[in-house]
């Protein structure tokens, strides 16, 4: 694959270190979200998900797209070797969110009483919204969103992708979730329900963002020395801006409609239901820790392709980015949504009788990556179309804030997850259209189609043995997942989805990570013999 492969294995490498870190994060973080699900009454677990809402809306506008430029730049100055302008580039990110972030705790404070009476009608949210306001000081160091643009991040951790350090990511995501495990338990646990649930949420994020300061500083010792007095501040944020604003509307753009959708069912839907859609939301993490590490390393990888140049590597790496990162995604979508209702209820209790509905439905959209849901924007980011990328953006929210509204206002939550799906569609067909036409290529049609086929099989026969069995949930978990994963994998092979020339793809692209790839190829030599004996080339 010549330059395309290289590309890979960084990707690869880099996608591994980040993906350790979500996994063992998602693990703990699923843990906290169960015992705290427990712990609180379904109304209580609403008003928790209700005080971070307007909180997680107003870290949107901290970033300004200093955080994509942070990535972009450290990436390619390091790839230069001027590692004093990647300092500069770091610095200056940080030294912008830091001051924002100061200024944005304060707003959300003062505006507590307000929001809580006037937006959301609770008044007895306003301590939790005060709380929770706090965790807005590290924002500048610690935070990973995911859109469909691509992750949000903070502007350290932008700086440890850029520069290839997505293990310090791990690292950070790893203390929070332990950290915000043990404080949001803790505090409910005393007595202090969903106020004390804020308390250690914000708390972790506060100690959290610390531990990323204290690793940036690490990486700050590792780069030449230079004097903070020559670090030309507002010149390095106008070049970050006029890369950065773009998608830095995108983000404003896409957290803004997530949050008026969270408001509009904080209105007109009750706790119990919201405490069920919360629950729901958590557990979708399941894909979203697949979904993650693609995202976030193929940003760095497209920007280091140039079309004109590179047009076949750039070429393959989308086509591989989509292929295989939907091999990873579309079976964990199909397995969620075949078998939502003994998840929910072997982790969570049966008092959460909305969520299976809720999980399944919110899955769906993660179908759309076998169609590059999460490669379009990244590969438009990586090659400059950030005002592309923006009008997509402005398109979706064009069509989810009145569908939103109108769905929302009559079917609450059903409506809230058809109006999400919908709104994404339309920009995602423009975005393939615009890729096809400009840069002469699209994705492997036949392989998406053929990923589809063979997970969405596994499901149907698994939710069917499933409801006819009749056992105990989590047996039922048991047998759907054997049912699911031998089928999945039996049709697969039938079906030729994947094929020897992909399998030396994915053992070239997975060489770098160490004793993975050791348990890695002993199954791409047991599917690539079954591919021989069987004749299946």
């Amino acid at each position: 694959m010549g330059k395309a492969a290289d590309i890979a294995k960084i990707s690869a490498r880099g996608g591994f270190h980040l993906a350790w870190g979500l996994a063992a994060s998602t693990i703990i973080t699923s843990i906290g979200v169960i015992i705290l699900a427990r712990l609180l009454s379904p109304s209580d677990f609403g008003l928790y998900t209700i005080a971070l809402t307007i909180p997680n809306l107003i870290q949107y506008f901290r970033d300004w797209g200093t955080s994509y430029a942070t990535v972009k730049y450290s990436a390619y100055y390091k790839s230069k070797d001027n590692y004093l302008k990647v300092k500069e580039i770091i610095f200056s990110g940080l030294i912008f969110q830091a001051v924002l972030s100061i200024v944005l705790t304060l707003i959300t404070f003062l505006l507590s009483d307000f929001l809580a009476i006037t937006v959301f009608q609770r008044p007895s949210i306003v301590h939790l919204i005060q709380v929770v306001s706090l965790s807005l000081l590290s924002s500048a160091f610690v935070t990973l969103v995911q859109t469909k643009a691509g992750i949000s991040t903070s502007a350290a951790q932008a700086a440890f992708i850029g520069l290839e350090k997505t293990e310090y990511n791990s690292l950070v995501l790893l203390f929070l979730s332990i950290i915000r495990t043990i404080l949001t338990s803790t505090f409910v646990i005393v007595g202090l329900g969903a106020f004390g649930a804020t308390i250690g949420y914000s708390l972790s994020l506060v100690l959290a963002g610390a531990t990323s300061l204290l690793l940036i500083l690490i990486i700050f010792k590792e780069l030449p020395k230079s004097s903070f007095k020559e670090i030309k501040l507002i010149e390095n944020l106008k070049f970050m801006f006029r890369y950065g604003f773009p998608l830095s509307v995108v983000s404003i753009v896409r957290g803004f409609t997530l949050q008026f959708y969270l408001v509009l069912l904080a209105i007109y839907a009750s706790d119990q239901l919201i405490g069920n859609y919360s629950v729901a939301t958590n557990f979708v993490v399941l894909i979203t820790f697949l979904a993650v590490p693609i995202v976030t390393i193929l940003y760095p990888a497209f920007s280091k392709l140039d079309a004109k140049n590179d047009w076949q590597d750039l070429r393959s790496v989308f086509r591989f980015s989509v292929k295989y990162g939907s091999l990873l995604v579309i079976p964990a979508t199909f397995l969620v949504i075949g078998l939502s209702e003994p998840i929910i209820y072997t982790i969570f209790g049966s008092q959460y009788d909305s969520s299976p509905l809720f999980l399944s439905l919110l899955a769906i959209t993660y179908l759309l990556s076998a169609f590059g849901f999460l490669t379009v924007n990244n590969f438009l980011n990586g090659q400059g179309q950030t005002v592309l990328n923006m009008k997509l953006t402005l398109l979706s929210s064009l069509i989810g804030l009145p569908l939103g509204y109108f769905l929302i206002s009559y079917f609450e939550v059903l409506g809230l997850i058809v109006a999400m799906f919908v709104a994404e569609i339309p920009s995602l067909v423009i975005g393939l259209y615009w890729i096809w036409r400009n840069y002469g290529f699209s994705i492997d049609w036949t392989s998406s189609f053929k990923i589809l086929f063979s997970s969405g099989i596994g499901a149907i026969l698994a939710f069917f043995v499933v409801s006819s069995i009749g056992f105990v949930d989590w047996v039922n978990l048991l047998v759907g997942l054997f049912v699911f994963v031998g089928l999945f994998l039996l049709v697969s092979l039938l079906i030729r989805v994947v094929d020897r020339d992909d399998l030396g793809n994915l053992r070239d692209m997975t060489r770098g990570l160490g004793s993975l790839y050791r348990v890695l190829v002993l199954f791409f030599d047991f599917y690539e013999r079954l591919i021989v004996v069987f004749k299946l080339e």
